[in-house]
Parts: C-alpha cells; sequence; structure tokens
C-alpha cells in the first residue's frame, strides 16, 4: 500500500487532543465549524507520530497521532504508513539519522486560558534524564488572537534579571503564582510574530493566543504550577515527566536578560527569500536560527512554484483557497488543510483560487547535513 502513496501529496484529518487548559473556538472557526466553542481540546496536532502525555486517559490509544484520508473514504495512521517505507517517504538523507521517526511535529494552539509556567527540556537533559533522543525545542507563528477579560493576546517568556535557581525554587515551593509570573517577561503579541522557545527557556502561551507551533517530536513538558487558573489540579507526573523535582529545577536555564534583550534573542524577523507580484515566500524558523526544523511562510496571489526540497515537508492551509499541483497529479486546498508531502514529490505548483490570497505554512525537519531550510545548496530557492 505505501506504493500507492508516497508519490503523491497526502490530506490529514484533524487531530484534536486533549490538554490541561481549555480553548479551541477560535480554531473550530478557522475549520469552518458552524457552532464554534471552546474546551478542552485547544491544540490539532498535525502530520504527528507521538503519541500525547495525557494521565488517566492512556486508554485512547491513538490520541495526539496523526491520519492520512485515504482516497474513496476511510483514513490510515500516518505512523503506520511511514514506517511500511520510511524511505520512501522520509528520503533516505533523513532515515540514516533518524530512522522511520519523522523528527518534527506542528500543532495548532488556541488559548482561552493562560497555559501553566512551564518548560521543555534540551537535548542533554532529554537524553540524560529522560532518555529521550529528542528534547521540545519549539517555535511559534502566531496567527492572531482574541482579547480575554480585557487583555489583548500575549505570552510569558523568560527570566528577568534576579531570578536565580534558588529564588525559582522558593517560589515553586510556597507556589507563589503572581511571584513566577512576575518573574517572566509578559510580551502582547500581534499577528505574524515569530518566537524561537529553546530547551530550557521558561514561558507559558497566555490567554487569547492562536498560533503554530513546530517543535521537536515530544510532548515533554515540566510545570511549576500545581493547579491551572481555573483550579484544575495537575497530576504529578505532568508536573516533572517522572524526572523527580529535583530534576524539575535542573531543566530550566537561568539565564537572564531584560524584556528588549529577550526579544531580541528570542523573537525572529521573517526573512523575504523570493518576492513577485504573483507570490512571495519567507523564512520564519531558518538553519540561522536552529537545525532542529524549518518554517516557512508562502503568499500566494496567483502562482508559485516551489522548488524541490531534498526532504519532506508538512504544510498548513492557514488561509484562502486553490490548487496543489506536482508532477503525477493535484489537490484542491482550502483554508484548514493539512498536508503531508512525502520526500519524492519534487517541484510543486501552488495556484491560488480566483477572487483569494492563498497562505501556506510549510514546516520541515531537522537538516543538519542539508542546506538552508531543507534545500540542497545548490538548488535555486525560486
Amino acid at each position: 500500500m505505501a506504493e500507492e502513496y508516497y508519490k503523491k501529496v497526502l490530506k490529514l484529518s484533524s487531530s484534536r487532543v486533549w490538554r490541561t487548559y481549555y480553548g479551541g473556538k477560535e480554531l473550530d472557526k478557522w475549520h469552518g465549524k458552524t457552532s464554534p466553542e471552546d474546551g478542552e481540546l485547544p491544540e490539532d496536532w498535525i502530520a504527528s507520530t507521538v503519541n500525547a502525555r495525557n494521565p488517566g486517559r492512556e486508554s485512547i490509544l491513538d490520541e495526539g497521532l496523526s491520519y492520512v484520508i485515504l482516497e474513496g473514504g476511510g483514513r490510515r495512521l500516518l505512523k503506520a504508513l511511514i514506517e511500511e517505507d520510511p524511505d520512501a517517504f522520509l528520503g533516505t538523507v533523513h532515515t540514516e539519522r533518524f530512522g522511520s521517526q519523522t523528527g518534527v511535529l506542528v500543532k495548532m494552539i488556541d488559548s482561552l486560558s493562560r497555559l501553566t509556567i512551564q518548560v521543555h527540556p534540551d537535548k542533554r537533559f532529554a537524553k540524560e534524564v529522560l532518555n529521550s533522543n529528542y528534547g521540545k525545542t519549539e517555535s511559534w507563528y502566531i496567527l492572531g488572537g482574541r482579547e480575554v477579560n480585557g487583555e489583548v493576546p500575549h505570552v510569558f517568556f523568560g527570566f528577568k534579571p534576579g531570578i536565580t535557581r534558588e529564588v525559582w525554587q522558593d517560589l515553586f515551593n510556597r507556589q507563589d503564582i503572581p511571584g513566577m509570573l512576575n518573574s517572566l517577561h509578559k510580551i502582547p503579541v500581534n499577528a505574524g510574530d515569530v518566537f524561537f522557545i529553546e530547551g530550557g527557556v521558561p514561558h507559558a502561551i497566555g490567554a487569547g493566543c492562536f498560533l503554530i507551533e513546530v517543535q521537536e517530536p515530544t510532548d515533554y513538558t515540566l510545570r511549576t504550577e500545581r493547579t491551572t487558573p481555573e483550579g484544575r489540579t495537575i497530576p504529578e507526573l505532568l508536573i516533572h515527566q517522572g524526572a523527580g523535582l529535583k530534576s524539575l529545577f535542573d531543566c530550566f536555564h537561568y539565564d537572564s536578560f531584560t524584556e528588549e534583550e529577550t526579544i531580541a534573542k528570542w523573537r525572529k524577523e521573517p526573512q523575504t527569500i523570493y518576492s513577485s507580484i504573483d507570490s512571495d515566500e519567507a523564512v520564519l524558523i531558518g538553519e540561522d536560527t536552529t537545525t532542529l526544523f524549518g518554517m516557512n511562510r508562502i503568499n500566494v496571489r496567483v502562482a508559485y512554484q516551489s522548488a524541490a526540497k531534498s526532504t519532506f515537508a508538512i504544510a498548513v492551509i492557514v488561509k484562502g483557497a486553490g490548487e496543489i499541483a506536482w508532477e503525477d497529479g493535484s489537490l484542491i486546498v482550502r483554508q484548514g488543510d493539512f498536508l503531508f508531502m512525502p520526500v519524492g514529490i519534487g517541484s510543486v505548483r501552488w495556484t491560488a483560487a480566483s477572487g483569494t490570497e492563498l497562505q501556506i505554512v510549510v514546516c520541515t525537519p531537522p537538516f543538519p547535513v542539508l542546506g538552508w531550510n531543507g534545500y540542497l545548496p545548490s538548488e535555486s530557492l525560486c
């Protein structure tokens, strides 16, 4: 069956995931649902081969995993399909290093409530403490948001000067939530903002944020709040992920910066690599920021020819409608679609439907042996 699918662009079904915080109404609207509402499924996991870590929900064996929509009806786990022929779907350059693991996870997030203050493991901590080859360094591309209780969308990010391990641990022991929040910079966010969140950096997505997240493929989130802002108790496993409380504080990087320094270090400016009257493409997260993943944005007003990449890719249709075409086929796409593009697809042509602008965010896996953002050095970027 694998051969039938690795030669075409695959459409993925929505995969909503339970979390400890509330949200999802903006995600429902974005998907075009007639009765959007907030609830306990505020995230949509895209091209995921990773299970969500949700204590008490272990019986939901496929929570977090993505399904391919099969022609003629039905669906199949993307993970199972890839495992039939990893080289064909992911490419031998990738599989020689990562096997059948994609090495990347993409999410849509819509927060009605503030997420708990948290930190993700870097590579060293993940390997030495959690026995994982992947940490959870990530990036956010802000799509928009909403005011909640009179506050504009915002994030909490990075330690302020003067916050040491001893100060941070004392705040945790006393569960001084206002003190912990005040230890981090509160930064308003706007549509188009891009942030890079390295493993070890403390943070929390605030209420009202709607964003795309690209990250290493784990669900390792260590938290410092024992209850959510709504009063829900956080299970002990989700506090330290089984590593123990001492290791929880080992996970943080205790570098501290002013707000201006924090923004300069972690907020990234999109870099335009192609522009014409018909279309443009910008690097949101490139190899100059990290080799763990990549993220580009393509705006199509008429048409755009994307050069063949030497790796697979994951695409989110952010807005508009149109078509993606490759050598052996084509697919109609619209806002809310998720696509998996196997390595062998080659060059693709995006065409916007009449009267609409098509916007696509394309995410790529780790590329330590490749050139800029998944392209071989000799390849054109436009």
